[in-house]
């Protein structure tokens, strides 16, 4: 199931810079792995915004909210999800 992920990451401007960078160094790390793993299929930055739009191809709903709601930055994040489908006009056949 392929999912599209809005994610705003609002840090507190008062959490100290190596709490915040500790943070994100996890962040980093599990993205990368989820990635790896074929779960995190894309992420694209957001110009002029701490914010990325990715999209996530796992097995469930219950499973996206595991890995969303496991993200170290998951209690500073507005997150947006909307389900994809296949578009029958779509020409590449690894995408579904």
């Amino acid at each position: 199931m392929l999912y599209k992920v809005e994610m705003v990451v609002n840090i507190p401007p008062d959490m100290p810079k190596e709490v915040a960078d500790e943070i994100k160094r996890r962040e980093k790390n599990y993205a990368q792995k989820l990635q790896r793993e074929g779960k995190w299929r894309h992420i694209w930055r957001i110009v002029g915004s701490y914010a990325n739009v990715s999209i996530f191809d796992v097995d469930s709903h219950s499973e996206l909210h595991d890995i969303i709601s496991n993200l170290p930055l998951f209690p500073y994040m507005d997150i947006r999800v909307e389900a994809l489908c296949r578009h029958p006009s779509a020409i590449r056949e690894d995408d579904s």
